[in-house]
C-alpha cells in the first residue's frame, strides 16, 4: 500500500512540475482597404495577434512578433515580403492581443482587379507561425 501511495505522489509531483506549453499563436479580425489617391492606391491592412510568448521582467511584459506581407495580384502572381517587419511590444500589463497595422502604396502599374494580402506572422520566441489573409479590389467596385 505504501508503494502505491509513493508512486501516486511521485506521479502527481512530476505532473504538476511539467512545463506548461505556450498557446498557439493565431490571428483574427483581418481587414484590408484600398483608397484611390489619384495616380496610385493607398492600401491599409490590419490584423490582430494572440497566443504569442510574453516575457515578464521587473513588472513589465515584452513580446516580439515578426511578420511579412505578401501580395497576390489578380493574375495569381505573388509578391513575397512586400513588407517585412519585427515589432517589439512592451507594457505594464500582460497583452491579451495586439494589432499589426500596415500601410503601403500601389502605383498605376497595378491593374484593376481583386488582390489579396497575406500576413505571415511568427512569434520570435517560440518560432510558431500563423497566416491570415484578406482580399480587396482596385478599381471601380
Amino acid at each position: 500500500m505504501k508503494l502505491i501511495i509513493i508512486i501516486f505522489l511521485t506521479a502527481v509531483f512530476f505532473y504538476s512540475c511539467d512545463e506548461e506549453k505556450p498557446a498557439a499563436i493565431e490571428t483574427f479580425s483581418t481587414e484590408v482597404f484600398a483608397f484611390d489617391i489619384g495616380d496610385s492606391w493607398e492600401v491599409n491592412a490590419t490584423t490582430r495577434v494572440k497566443g504569442f510568448t510574453q516575457i515578464e521582467e521587473e513588472n513589465n511584459f515584452f513580446a516580439t512578433i515578426a511578420y511579412d506581407i505578401d501580395l497576390i495580384k489578380p493574375a495569381g502572381d505573388t509578391i513575397k515580403a512586400l513588407i517585412s517587419r519585427i515589432e517589439d511590444k512592451e507594457g505594464t500589463e500582460r497583452f491579451s492581443d495586439f494589432p499589426i497595422e500596415v500601410q503601403f502604396e500601389l502605383d498605376s502599374t497595378y491593374t484593376p482587379g481583386e488582390y489579396k494580402i497575406i500576413f505571415n506572422i511568427k512569434d520570435t520566441k517560440t518560432e510558431q507561425s500563423a497566416l491570415s489573409e484578406a482580399s480587396f479590389i482596385l478599381g471601380d467596385e
